[in-house]
């Protein structure tokens, strides 16, 4: 199965090289999706539901990590679970079940993309950072938009915060919009092609790693940092 798996793989690549030279862009990018959508891992944290998420529950309560309802929804108590649970293991605790994590729960991953990330490659990278830039910056200028995303990136490029763009996002205590719900609507055109620029390498924050509103912050540590920029109502600063 393997052996059969890395050669469709090779297979895929080679044809996506073809598209390069013979094809539209357009063209290119959809095969391109679509080898994200079925080759990429899975990968699972705070919002996605479905039978992957049932199957994490299960392994977790029948290990007395999880104390809950099987539902299907990643939410705080599972989250607080798969933290226990890579802690107690040696894996990197994140609270994101990813290829790693699902190995050592002993269940496989379907390997297919949430049902609200469908179309979008970058295993869902690009969707979360638009439902983060929708629930933290809606209102701000493009710009400002943009420099959000940056920042989630700039985290996982550091080491003092967890190396995935989910990692960051559902940190603990980190982004107001997980905190009450916003990360859970659904993001705008803008959202997307903001977070989809800052994917593409544009950071308008030149590598800082935090923002806050002056007028609505409520942490005094946020007030230690050093402030860089402004965009719109948020300070930049590292």
């Amino acid at each position: 199965m393997k052996k059969f798996t890395i050669i469709t793989m090779i297979l895929v690549l080679v044809f996506v090289s073809i598209l390069m030279f013979y094809e539209p862009n357009g063209f290119l990018q959809e095969a391109v999706n679509k080898y994200n959508t079925y080759f990429a891992p899975r990968v699972l944290y705070w919002g996605t539901q479905g039978q992957d998420v049932k199957n994490v529950q299960w392994q977790l309560v029948k290990w007395k990590y999880l104390i809950g309802t099987v539902d299907g929804v990643y939410g705080a108590e599972t989250y607080r679970a798969v933290r226990r649970f890579q802690a107690k293991n040696g894996l990197r605790v994140d609270g994101v079940v990813g290829p790693q994590t699902a190995a050592a729960l002993g269940i496989t991953l379907t390997g297919a993309a949430p049902a609200s990330a469908q179309g979008i490659n970058r295993r869902g990278d690009e969707y979360l950072l638009a439902r983060t830039i929708h629930g933290e910056a809606r209102g701000e200028p493009y710009i400002g938009k943009v420099a959000v995303a940056a920042v989630v990136l700039n985290r996982t490029r550091s080491p003092q915060f967890p190396n995935t763009v989910a990692g960051v996002v559902y940190q603990p205590l980190a982004f107001t919009a997980v905190a009450d719900g916003q990360i859970n609507l659904t993001p705008d055109k803008d959202s997307i092609k903001a977070a989809r620029d800052a994917l593409n390498g544009w950071d308008p924050t030149y590598g800082c790693l935090y923002y806050w509103n002056p007028a609505t912050a409520t942490s005094r540590w946020i007030w230690s940092r050093k402030v860089t920029l402004k965009i719109g109502k948020h300070w930049f600063g590292l």
